[in-house]
């Protein structure tokens, strides 16, 4: 008498349960979770910064850095442009730029804020931003329109690359009291799956990032 498809499913499972059970190999909880990034680590975050929406201006040297930044404040008609750290003023000076150095009126009219960053993540197009700086915590997220000027050597392969510079930098006891990744324009898609930029945060990021492997920093 022929199995029946119930004898011939019910022998495959208690051949299958005499096979010998082979011991899973223990996971490596130290392994990085993402391949190393290869190649120019540079080029790479230029690829993921785009790709989640942020805007890139390579800037050659400072001089270029003034050119672009005038371009771009005059194609957006940027009126107030906000920038508090020192060094930043230093250098838009230099460039006779106009620009908001206090907070005056910030509330009303932060159309775009200028800053620095702690560092550049190439896998992931990220900026990573603190409140160590005389930014602060608002001059990042209440404008408008966030630009930012960074250098290539800022580019780090992974995010936590880039924290371990950070607390070589302060310091494990002192480290800055923010620490925020930011990942293209502020967006959400809560409300009926339907994409809005600058739901709670700026609507753009603006990356200006100088090339000080060959051109040597003047801040």
């Amino acid at each position: 008498m022929p199995e029946s498809s119930r004898d011939i499913i019910l022998r495959r499972i208690r051949e299958s349960l005499r096979q010998p059970t082979l011991a899973k190999p223990a996971p490596d909880f130290t392994a990085p979770l993402h391949p190393r990034a290869t190649g120019d680590l540079a080029v790479a975050f230029a690829e993921s910064f785009v790709r989640v929406g942020g805007q890139l201006y390579f800037c050659e040297s400072e001089e270029h850095f003034y050119d672009q930044l005038f371009a771009y404040k005059k194609e957006k008609a940027l009126e107030h442009l906000y920038v508090w750290e020192p060094e930043l003023k230093k250098i838009l000076h230099a460039g006779g730029l106009v620009f908001n150095q206090d907070e005056t009126k910030f509330v009303a009219h932060a159309d775009a804020g200028l800053t620095t960053c702690e560092a550049l993540i190439a896998r992931t197009g990220s900026l990573l931003v603190s409140a160590a700086t005389s930014s602060g915590r608002r001059l990042s997220v209440y404008p408008d329109q966030h630009l930012v000027l960074a250098r290539t050597s800022q580019v780090v392969a992974d995010i936590g690359d880039a924290l371990r510079n950070l607390e070589l930098k302060y310091g494990p006891e002192h480290l800055p009291s923010m620490i925020s990744l930011t990942t293209g324009p502020s967006r959400t898609a809560d409300i009926e799956k339907t994409l809005v930029l600058g739901a709670h945060g700026p609507r753009s990021l603006v990356l200006f990032l100088l090339d000080d492997e060959t051109t040597p920093s003047a801040a």
